[in-house]
């Protein structure tokens, strides 16, 4: 069933019911489709994470897919995931930012990728391990014990993450050996740490207290996680066999994919192996610790590793003995917050000193304890994050439109986001209404966003209202930073007195306080001023004349008059170009009339009408034409006088605030006042008889389209934008 629009059903309440009446019935309306959108999938939000991790390895997406949105989220920043083989070129269309966690380059995603580089969208990739480089991984022994045609196929998606690393922004990573490597392939990479989540730290908390030690025995954990730390493990493994054989209370609970040694097998009555399991859980299991085996063969992979394990021992108070190495290095404070160790000898007499001394091994896990809980979280630690993501993403300009039906003021302000866009922001187009998802104008695609079936979550630095009807969905963005309202005319007088709209299109001209006010017409701007008290940012309105083909009319023949208006509202005041031109000697004139919404009255004399003329095929009319009549009484800026110069047509037209800024009587046009349709008919004349007249107008018409080109006055219309 198709949804009614908020602005449809609000004019539909103000006819019916007043404005009070409209005010209730909106607000009923806007608490319905909050209860109807908490149903909905689709939202604007401001980062989508790309995970190339699946269920086969939770424990990388946990820490870096979501744990990162954690923290974002704890900073008010709004995110979503999608696993990569279910990434969607349209949801390019929802989010400021990507971040693409251990993904290979694949087809759909390097598409993906293009697309939203074009659409000055941020593009980060996430990674936590050497798994970008074939020399890195050749290095892990579990890898190289591959069968070939595995290890073809491995080698062959780290050289597809390379790939994709390589087309990004820029790169976030987890520890400084990361980072350091990282950046021979990318120039800009953040180190964002691994830190624990909200529920690990409550499973913690809950496991400190359920669990009660046993006080005669000292257990010694080993929790590998993937089968790749086989080589850590056997590295200590010397160490281990002693300890078992001096220390009888000693047992060793090792958890993961790890293969146990044949020579451990004398004390396997004193050994317990845990299976691969669930994260919720290992709080429990690791708080039955003592000790934590923290052991890493002195490799560049193993350097690039997380400080994990340490990290999860101290959220239980249990003592992490580690390698020193690589993130254990830098984050373990050595005989502070656990023991580092550089060799086998170290690791003999530290551990038998953890084991013989209880109070020294509490004491280092109380403090790592305290140091974790308040360094190592989401929320204490996601202030760094956010702001990474507020400098890195680019500024958002989000235009909200009625629709996308063409008309003066909407392609101003699409002209407006392709400048914007060209400028390297990121721009999009919110409707009120309306089924489409891209916009594409003059070469520039635009996501489109319907508002009636998605909320908005994300940041928005810069939204922009461009007609009345789009004013409070800007005034009542709670996201939105800078809120503009782009005023392209006076919208009070699109409708007769008495009619409630009237009332409700001028209160959008005394919005709330934040409201910056910019305009493309002087005329506005002298208004906005004197009637409401508004300051505002002027741009002046600008043509593509390049779009027009230019040639001088001879006016011999039987001259061809253009009407162009919508004679279904009142202030085009299409009538009185008919009262001027039916009356006509048909003999020597003929008339086009060109409306793209209202068909020709039955009394008006049309020799041909143009209908809904697509934006491409306009200026084809005007240059089939000799003279341009145009009638209307409100107009902001009035651009079909500026367009008919630009093909070296003439222009006789009535004054009004939208086109005296540019149209000057007897220099590049001739005007009449409204209503004189005798003098009208008169100046038709004079037009064509007078040559002198003709090359003046002519001349000064070229003059005066060329100083409107839009790369004359593209700085000035950024700089309203605050575009530096």
């Amino acid at each position: 069933m198709k949804a009614i629009s908020l602005v449809n059903k609000a004019l539909k309440a103000v006819k019916e019911e007043g404005i009070q009446g409209c005010a209730q019935k909106t607000k009923g309306y806007i608490e319905n489709q909050k209860r109807l959108r908490r149903k909905l999938d689709r939202k604007y939000a401001d980062v989508l994470f790309i995970s190339g991790c699946g269920e086969d390895l939770p424990h990388p997406w946990r820490y870096r897919v979501k744990h990162q949105r954690e923290q974002l989220e704890a900073y008010n920043y709004s995110t979503d995931e999608v696993y990569f083989t279910q990434l969607d070129i349209d949801q390019i269309r929802y989010y400021r930012a990507f971040v693409f966690f251990r993904c290979p380059m694949t087809e759909t995603i390097g598409t993906f990728v293009d697309l939203a580089k074009q659409l000055n969208k941020t593009i980060i990739y996430d990674i936590d391990d050497l798994v970008i480089d074939t020399q890195y991984t050749d290095q892990i022994k579990y890898v190289m014990a591959m069968p070939e045609e595995d290890k073809k196929a491995y080698d062959n998606n780290v050289r597809n993450m390379q790939k994709l690393l390589r087309k990004c922004d820029f790169a976030i990573t987890s520890t400084d050996c990361l980072a350091e490597e990282l950046r021979k392939y990318i120039p800009k990479v953040y180190i964002n740490r691994n830190v624990a989540s909200e529920k690990m730290i409550q499973l913690s908390k809950e496991a400190i207290v359920k669990i009660k030690k046993d006080n005669t025995k000292v257990k010694i954990g080993y929790f590998s996680g993937s089968i790749t730390h086989n080589a850590d493990f056997e590295m200590i493994k010397p160490v281990l066999i002693e300890v078992l054989k001096k220390y009888e209370n000693v047992e060793l609970y090792l958890a993961g994919e790890l293969d146990l040694p044949v020579e451990l097998n004398p004390w396997k009555e004193r050994i317990k192996k845990y299976p691969f399991g669930d994260w919720k859980k290992l709080p429990e299991i690791l708080a039955e610790m003592d000790i934590n085996l923290a052991p890493l063969e002195d490799t560049i992979f193993n350097k690039a590793k997380s400080e994990n394990k340490w990290t999860e021992a101290a959220l239980v108070k249990v003592v992490t003995i580690a390698s020193d190495i690589g993130a254990f290095h830098d984050c373990i404070k050595n005989g502070e917050t656990g023991v580092l160790c550089k060799d086998n000898d170290e690791w003999k007499v530290e551990l038998e000193r953890l084991i013989t001394d209880s109070l020294y091994r509490k004491k280092l896990g109380e403090q790592a304890y305290q140091y974790c809980i308040t360094h190592s979280s989401t929320v204490r630690s996601g202030s760094y994050l956010t702001r990474i993501m507020g400098n890195e993403l680019n500024d958002n300009y989000i235009f909200v439109l009625p629709g996308l039906e063409i008309s003066g003021g909407i392609k101003v302000a699409l002209k407006h986001a392709t400048m914007l866009q060209k400028a390297g922001k990121d721009v999009g187009l919110f409707l009120l209404s309306g089924e489409q998802k891209w916009c594409e104008f003059e070469g520039y695609k635009i996501p489109v966003i319907n508002l009636e079936d998605t909320e908005i979550r994300g940041k928005i630095r810069y939204m922009i209202a461009t007609m009345w009807t789009t004013v409070d969905i800007v005034e009542q963005c709670i996201g939105a930073e800078i809120k503009m309202y782009l005023v392209q005319n006076w919208e009070t007088g699109f409708y007769t007195e008495g009619d409630p709209l009237r009332i409700r299109a001028n209160q959008s001209y005394m919005p709330g306080e934040n409201m910056n006010f910019l305009t493309i017409s002087k005329w506005c701007q002298q208004w906005l001023k004197e009637q409401y008290g508004h300051e505002s940012n002027y741009a002046p309105n600008g043509l593509e004349t390049e779009r027009f083909a230019c040639h001088k009319r001879e006016m011999t023949g039987k001259i061809r008059i253009l009407i162009e208006g919508d004679c279904a509202v009142d202030y085009k005041n299409v009538d009185e170009a008919f009262e001027i031109t039916n009356e006509l000697d048909r003999n020597q004139y003929e008339v086009w009339y060109m409306s793209y919404n209202a068909e020709p009255k039955s009394w008006y004399k049309v020799e041909r009408f143009l209908h809904k003329i697509p934006y491409e095929k306009v200026p084809e009319i005007y240059t089939q034409c000799d003279v341009l009549l145009k009638t209307s009484l409100l107009e902001s800026f009035s651009y079909p006088p500026l367009e008919m110069m630009a093909t070296g047509g003439y222009v006789i037209a009535v004054p009004n605030g939208g086109n005296v800024e540019y149209l000057k009587d007897r220099e590049n046009c001739l005007l009449y006042d409204a209503g004189n349709i005798e003098k009208a008919k008169l100046l038709l004349q004079e037009l064509q008889e007078d040559r002198v007249l003709q090359e003046v107008l002519y001349e000064n018409g070229q003059k005066t389209a060329q100083e409107r080109k839009w790369e004359n006055i593209e700085n000035n219309i950024l700089s309203m934008y605050r575009v530096n």
